[in-house]
């Protein structure tokens, strides 16, 4: 009897162990297969991030304008001009290739217009007429003494006086400023009034 007490006792002993033994196998398995399961989307995050990653030996340009297909285009770097409005499908019939110095390298970042013949000529107008016309006065802010001198009744001292009023006082704010230096009163500024501006 005792004997048949141990036999059961140490069966039940043996289903036990076993019965604990798989699921901790079982868990173990899970384990391990958790395991690979991160690892590998770990592994294609690191190389999303190594694709998004800009090559340093490329630059980004915008071409628009009188161009077939104007957008943003990839170039190597230094790349010029005219491999730039290559990839854009080239110029337009309308455009004034002349505007534009093809030869120029590109930076990463720029944009690159091409103007129509009509932009440009617009342009060049606008310029000009921006830039202030030679009506042969002498500017009294900027002029030297030598051009200073170039006016009746400015001699040499007269001259050195006018620059030495201006390093004093600054630039002259009307021409009538000139009758505040010594020795320049209405008789001298009449004859020169005509002739002097300030700017």
């Amino acid at each position: 009897m005792k004997k048949m007490k141990n036999m059961i006792f140490i069966l039940m002993l043996l289903m036990l162990l076993s019965a604990c033994g798989e699921p901790s196998r079982e868990a173990e398995q899970i384990l391990l297969s958790g395991e690979g399961e991160e690892a590998k989307p770990q592994g294609n995050q690191e190389n999303a991030t190594q694709e998004e990653a800009q090559d340093p030996s490329l630059i980004y340009v915008q071409v628009c304008g009188a161009v077939k297909r104007p957008g943003v285009y990839e170039l190597p770097q230094g790349s010029r001009v005219f491999q730039a409005l290559e990839l854009a499908g080239g110029v337009t019939q309308e455009a004034d290739a002349g505007s534009l110095n093809q030869a120029e390298c590109v930076t990463d970042g720029q944009m690159i217009q091409v103007l129509t013949a009509e932009q440009a000529a617009a342009q060049e107008e606008k310029q000009a007429e921006a830039q202030p016309e030679d009506d042969g006065k002498v500017n009294l802010n900027t002029a030297a003494k030598e051009e200073l001198m170039t006016l009746a009744g400015i001699g040499e001292a007269k001259a050195e006086s006018i620059l030495s009023w201006r390093k004093e006082h600054g630039s002259f704010a009307q021409i009538e400023d000139l009758m505040k230096i010594e020795g320049i009163k209405e008789g001298v500024f009449s004859k020169i009034k005509d002739y002097v501006k300030v700017q």
